[in-house]
Parts: structure tokens; sequence; C-alpha cells
């Protein structure tokens, strides 16, 4: 730290003059509960006018009534004002209402308020520095590339693991403490809240990252075809920087089903435990916080990759819209000239935008394949042909055929179709046949049985018998009309 640093935090910083402003009390009592309390990450303006009025109606009633004169809307406008920029206002992709949230450096202001009240006098430090040797021994052993030293790291783990096992099994259980317990859910608290708070900073980096790649290519001022290789390769900048992908594996590991009950679970039993006498009733549900702030974390990635995108195309479009535009105003050019020009050494086109062939676009030469005809066996024919055959139309009438099968079951409950074909024949044909296959009638049922086989036969043009293989098909009488077909 030096002076110049701070004086210039302390000018600009939102959350230090939140800190300096006359009505600090009541704007962090007021944020802290809607926002840090609340969990609320975003929020429709005027819904938060409605919290603040409420609020500012409580306060003045006990503090008299000119203590905060002015309206509520005036009070939020005032604080998403750049001057102020204790909030952010924007309007969501899917909305057109105002809505604003908490910035990162207000609510490490309202974080580092809350770390100076009492907390009963009780700091726990054993579990910190128990802490700190498990993160020690993870960066010491995590970097460590000799097998040999991971070998015996991992059989002295084994010795200490075996012993434990069998102090179990002769009843020595090593439980902690009260002091113990209450220090660990201690930490355990302020690490949780802690982590739930940082992501309004997690989403201010990837909005950072997001100007720093629009800046980027504003101020490009080498050759185009650079510009394009180094935007498609940061195309997912922002997944892909170390704060993209500490993210993901974050949500990657909040996300799965075994750790979220594996979680939910551990919450519960720890908020049971009788050494915890005063337990922080949000941390039973720190879970679901959790998952909620990542959830719109992600969206935020998710709109900021979007916009890039369509940044891009919008630059592309600006600079093809520019080089069509200097294409006009040359052609333009040239033809106002073209008059004054006299003798002047040159030659004329025959079109003033010249047409452009490149050799790579020009397919390569493809043999084609020539079909072998032989006409020398082909004979024409001098019988004349009925052709008739191939004009004729035939119509299968489905109400008659109805009409043929309902005939017989007017006397009987069921009837197959061999039955119905040796009545009445089939004067189509196959047409005919499969028009019994799938009838649909109210007054009856088509039955299939493909465990057995029927034959039907039927003569065609006269002269030609046809025979068909087909399932034994049985039409039964529907339960409505049983009365009628019996009256």
């Amino acid at each position: 730290m030096d002076y110049d640093e701070l004086n210039r935090l302390r000018e600009r910083d939102p959350g230090w003059r939140l800190l300096r402003a006359d009505s600090a009390p009541m704007v962090i009592t007021f944020l802290h509960r809607v926002f840090v309390e609340q969990n609320i990450r975003t929020i429709e303006s005027g819904r938060l006018v409605e919290l603040l009025d409420d609020e500012l109606y409580a306060l003045n009633e006990r503090l008299g009534e000119r203590r905060y004169p002015k309206a509520s809307k005036a009070y939020v406008d005032d604080w998403t004002h750049p001057d102020r920029g204790w909030l952010r206002k924007f309007y969501p992709e899917q909305g057109d209402l105002p809505h604003v949230e908490l910035v990162p450096s207000v609510e490490r202001a309202l974080r580092w308020v809350d770390s100076l009240r009492d907390n009963g006098g009780f700091i726990g430090t054993a579990s910190r520095l128990s802490s700190i040797f498990t993160l020690l021994r993870e960066l010491v052993h995590g970097t460590e590339e000799d097998p040999e030293v991971h070998l015996e790291r991992l059989q002295r783990e084994r010795i200490a693991l075996e012993q434990r096992i069998e102090r179990a099994r002769r009843g020595q259980v090593e439980v902690l403490d009260d002091l113990a317990v209450r220090e660990r859910y201690q930490q355990l608290s302020d690490t949780a809240r802690q982590l739930l708070s940082d992501f309004r900073a997690v989403k201010q980096n990837f909005r950072n990252l997001d100007r720093e790649l629009r800046e980027r290519i504003a101020r490009w001022d080498s050759a185009k075809g650079d510009l394009v290789a180094q935007l498609v390769g940061d195309r997912d900048a922002i997944a892909d920087s170390d704060q993209g992908r500490s993210f993901q594996a974050f949500y990657d590991l909040l996300m799965s089903p075994n750790r979220q009950h594996e979680l939910t679970e551990l919450l519960g039993r720890v908020q049971e435990l009788e050494a915890v006498s005063d337990p922080d009733p949000r941390l039973r549900r720190i879970n679901h916080d959790w998952l909620d702030a990542a959830e719109d974390t992600q969206a935020t990635v998710r709109s900021l990759s979007s916009q890039l995108r369509r940044f891009l195309d919008d630059q592309a479009w600006a600079e093809n819209r520019r080089v069509v535009e200097l294409s006009k105003r040359i052609e333009q050019h040239a033809i106002s000239l073209r008059g004054d020009i006299g003798n002047a050494p040159g030659m004329e086109i025959a079109s003033p935008a010249p047409t452009l062939v490149l050799p790579f676009e020009r397919p390569m030469y493809k043999r084609r394949h020539k079909a072998p005809i032989e006409s020398d066996s082909v004979q024409l024919a001098d019988d004349d042909i009925d052709m008739s055959a191939l004009f004729a139309r035939s119509r299968v009438d489905r109400r008659q055929l109805a009409g043929n099968v309902w005939s017989l079951l007017r006397s009987a409950q069921q009837v197959s179709l061999t039955t119905v074909v040796d009545r009445f024949g089939l004067e189509m044909g196959l047409a005919e046949l499969v028009g019994y296959l799938s009838l649909l009638d109210p007054r009856f049922e088509v039955v299939f049985d493909p465990q057995r086989r029927a034959t039907v036969t039927w003569v065609e043009n006269h002269d030609r018998e046809r025979t068909a293989d087909l399932p034994v098909v049985v039409f039964t009488r529907a339960r409505t009309f049983v009365s009628l077909a019996e009256e």
C-alpha cells in the first residue's frame, strides 16, 4: 500500500464511498438484509423501491419524519448513479424492466462491517492452523513428481489408517470435543458465506474479461487476417480463462448428484450437533444458495459469450459495408472521369466491376463414366398390344365390404374371413382382400390370430387362380351392437 493508491481508492471505490456516506448505517442495513441475508442476486428496480419504502417508513417513525426525507425511488436512483455506484442497474436480455444488483466492492464493505461486530469473544485458531497444514500438504504432495516419494507417503498414510481402524475395532474412537466442534463450525460458516459472496466478484471478473476483449478489437490496427485469427482463438476466451475454468470446476463439482446428496446430509447432521449452541440458520440450506448464485453466474457467462459473438458479427458486417461503400465510390469516380480522359493512355473494360474467378474455386477435373449402350439386338414389335390395362382404374367400395360382413354377423357372434370370401367372393382380387383386412366399422372388430394360418383362394381374369396365405382373420360383433343384432 502507498498513499497515492489509498487516496485513489478512497475517491473511486464504491465500497469506500459507502463507508464515508452520512446515510451509511441505513444503506448498509438495507443492502445487507436484501442482497446478503436473503441471497438475492438481482432484483427488479420497482420491487427494490417497494422494500426500501417500508424500511424508510419504519426508520422515520422511530427517528423522526425528516431523518430520511427523500422518496424511495430517489434513493435507489442515487445509489445506481455513477457518482455512487453502489448498485449496478441493467436491463436483462429477457425483459424490459430495469434490474439492479450489488457490486462486489460494496459487498466486501458490508462483509468488513459485519466482521467488526463482537462475536462473543470466541476466535477459533486451532482449526485454522489445521486447515493451513492441510493446504500445505496438498501443495507439496500435489506438485511432487517423484513416484518413490508418493509411494513412501501413501505407505505411511496406510499404516496410520490401519492403526486407526484397529483402535476403532477396540472401541477407541477419536471424537472432537465441544471446543473443536465450535471452532470448526465457525470456520465452516465463515467460509460458506465467503464463498457465497465471492460469486459477485466472479461475475465482475467475467465482465472485465469481456470488456478487455472488446477494447482489444476496437484498438486493433494490424492486418485484418491477424484480427480474424485472434478472434477465432478468443471466441471462448471467457470460459477458457483461469476464472472461467475454476468456476466451471466448482460448478461441475456442485452439480454432481452424489455430492449434492452428501452435502445436504452433512449439513443437516452438523446443524443438529449439541456442541453447536447457536447454529447458523442459513448454513442448513447454503448449498441451495450456492446453486442459485452459481446458476446466476453461469447465465452471465452465457450472456457475455453470446454478446461477444454478436459483437464480432457486427464488426464483420461493418467492415463488409465499408468495403462496399469504397467500391461504389471508386465506380462513381471512374464514371465521372470517363469523358475527361481524352487521349490519355489506358484501356477500356466491359464492366465497371471486374469479375473475379479464383483458380482454387474451380472444381477439379473429373472424368465422366460413359455407360455402354448396345442397340444392335433391339427389335421392333409388329404385334399390337392392348394398353387399356395401364389406364384402367378400379375402386374398392369399403361400405359394401362392411355390409357383407355385417350381413353374416346378424346371425352369428363372429365370422371368419374365409367364410365371407366363400359367401361373396373377391370380384377385384387382391385389392378387395386388402380392403377386408383394413376395415374400420363401429359395429364389429377385426381380430388377427398370428398363431394360426388360413388360405384364401379366388379366380382372377376368369382363368387364373390366386391363393393368399395369411393369419386367421375373424370379424367379431362389438358389444354395443349385440342387442341390435339380436333384434
